[in-house]
């Protein structure tokens, strides 16, 4: 009954369902275009002089780089989901790529597991992806724009230099969070982002929070690691782990009718 009560409120909010949209756009900026930065002067952040603000500089120009998880070819993608307290789980791997219509297009090479997970939480995350893709990422990007910026410090990593900023919304808005990135200073990418939502989408959604890993080789993205903690008043917690890094040629070999699965959205 719970379960069923759950589903219903999800088909028929579509309030939770436009916030789910801001809030996969927050966390999954592959979709977007470069991000187009207004000047903006460090006054308001407190900095020492150690290179933290070359480091926010090189991170600022990053957003209008073009982005290399949808820019550099096929991604494979890999879901693992599930509903602890239900002990329910499932797996899904993926390659996806740009279609003609320029939004993501995936090929299913294996989705294995519980159908609850497959079907509620799965497949309604990669619909919302694609939908997410439509809508503009500068809205909730992690941007002066839309966020007060506090340096915290820094470290050593891998011979490189780690550079750490509290990040706070400038309005408490949908799709936005509080909590921190940590910048690279040679790259200027944002190698760790870690935070909560700051407004439930829903009544049913009782908390929000992500942690995003890039990992660097060389200074180039190699793989991308994204876990989803959700809180809900109905099946308690819903996790996701999403973990994402360019299609190798025996990930390509698998694509075709023969290797793929459906997904019913």
């Amino acid at each position: 009954m719970l379960m069923r009560a759950w589903i219903t409120e999800i088909r028929r909010s579509a309030r939770a369902c436009t916030v789910l949209l801001l809030f996969l756009i927050a966390t999954s900026s592959y979709g977007q275009m470069p991000v187009p930065v207004e000047p903006f002067h460090l006054k308001e952040t407190v900095l020492a002089d150690d290179g933290s603000a070359l480091a926010f500089g090189r991170y600022l120009a990053s957003l209008q780089e073009r982005n290399r998880f949808r820019e550099s070819g096929p991604i494979c993608i890999e879901i693992d989901a599930s509903i602890p307290g239900l002990a329910k789980r499932g797996n899904l791997v993926a390659v996806r790529q740009i279609g003609a219509s320029k939004l993501s297009e995936y090929t299913i090479m294996k989705l294995d597991g519980d159908s609850l997970v497959k079907e509620q939480v799965i497949a309604r995350y990669l619909a919302a992806q694609k939908q997410a893709e439509t809508i503009p990422y500068s809205a909730v990007a992690v941007t002066p724009a839309n966020y007060k910026f506090h340096y915290a410090g820094s470290f050593a990593n891998d011979r490189t230099s780690v550079y750490v900023f509290r990040i706070a919304p400038r309005k408490k808005r949908e799709g936005l969070i509080r909590g921190e990135i940590w910048i690279d200073s040679a790259t200027g990418f944002a190698v760790h982002q870690a935070g909560r939502f700051v407004k439930r989408p829903s009544v049913f959604i009782r908390q929000l929070d992500f942690t995003r890993d890039v990992n660097l080789l060389d200074g180039i993205p190699t793989t991308r690691v994204t876990h989803l903690a959700v809180r809900t008043v109905l099946l308690g917690r819903v996790e996701l782990t999403i973990t994402e890094r360019p299609a190798r040629a025996d990930d390509r070999q698998l694509e075709g009718p023969k290797n793929s699965h459906s997904v019913r959205h």
